[in-house]
């Protein structure tokens, strides 16, 4: 009896080091960390062929996409100045300002000349805000192809949101930067819709989970509009 509950505890360790490995799949030190943001690469689960990693973009163009990334919000139960005072801007804005795309656009670039083919750049940031609970904007960026992905998990999420629904957990959302940690009912878009690959609308298979929201940008395409703008300008 003594050896089977000896087996049980040695399995059940595994099993929950096995788990901690899948949400913390960090390979390499961080591209930027401090206690309130940070850019990192990690493993992207869900790849099989791979990305097309390490990739040469530039920061210029890494913040045109970051700039040129929209957010739309849909109408809200409730009011939402109680956590974040997004009710003071439109339904369709911007989801980075000057600042944030500052600052990601070099980091971003530089980690996806990092990154190898099985990997994918994440960044995690906390807006702090005195008297309230923290909030929360995450996601990651890859390319394959002609293609630059980009995945918004959180955008101002609150850090101590209810728990999961299935497992009654809180989502620790600084080790799971792709993982969403309240739902949100937005939708992501693009300045330069002609650059913009369209995504099929799967259906939300867990009605307590979050979508997925992601863009797809074509580079090639964006970089012909630039010059384009660029030529009209002069």
């Amino acid at each position: 009896m003594k050896k089977l509950g000896t087996t049980i505890l040695t399995v059940v360790a595994l099993f929950v080091g096995f788990t901690a490995c899948q949400h913390q799949s960090y390979s390499s030190p961080p591209i930027f960390e401090d206690q309130s943001q940070y850019v990192r690469l990690a493993v992207d689960q869900r790849v099989s062929s791979g990305h097309s990693h390490p990739a040469n973009i530039t920061v210029k163009v890494m913040s045109s996409i970051l700039s040129g990334v929209r957010i739309e919000e849909s109408a809200r139960l409730l009011p939402s100045s109680v956590f974040s005072g997004k009710d003071k801007e439109p339904h369709l804005h911007p989801v980075f300002g000057p600042d944030d795309v500052a600052f990601l656009a070099p980091l971003l670039a530089k980690g996806l000349g990092a990154a190898t083919p099985e990997q994918i750049v994440t960044f995690y940031r906390i807006i702090q805000q005195p008297g309230t609970i923290d909030l929360v904007t995450s996601g990651g960026v890859y390319i394959h192809g002609d293609e630059l992905h980009f995945l918004l998990s959180n955008y101002r999420s609150p850090t101590r949101y209810p728990p999961d629904a299935e497992t009654m957990r809180y989502v620790d959302g600084r080790s799971t930067p792709l993982q969403s940690i309240a739902p949100q009912e937005t939708i992501l878009g693009f300045h330069q819709t002609s650059a913009l690959i369209p995504l099929e609308q799967g259906s939300l298979k867990n009605p307590f989970r979050a979508k997925r929201r992601e863009i797809v940008v074509l580079l090639s395409k964006l970089a012909e509009e630039s010059t384009s703008t660029t030529q009209e300008s002069h």
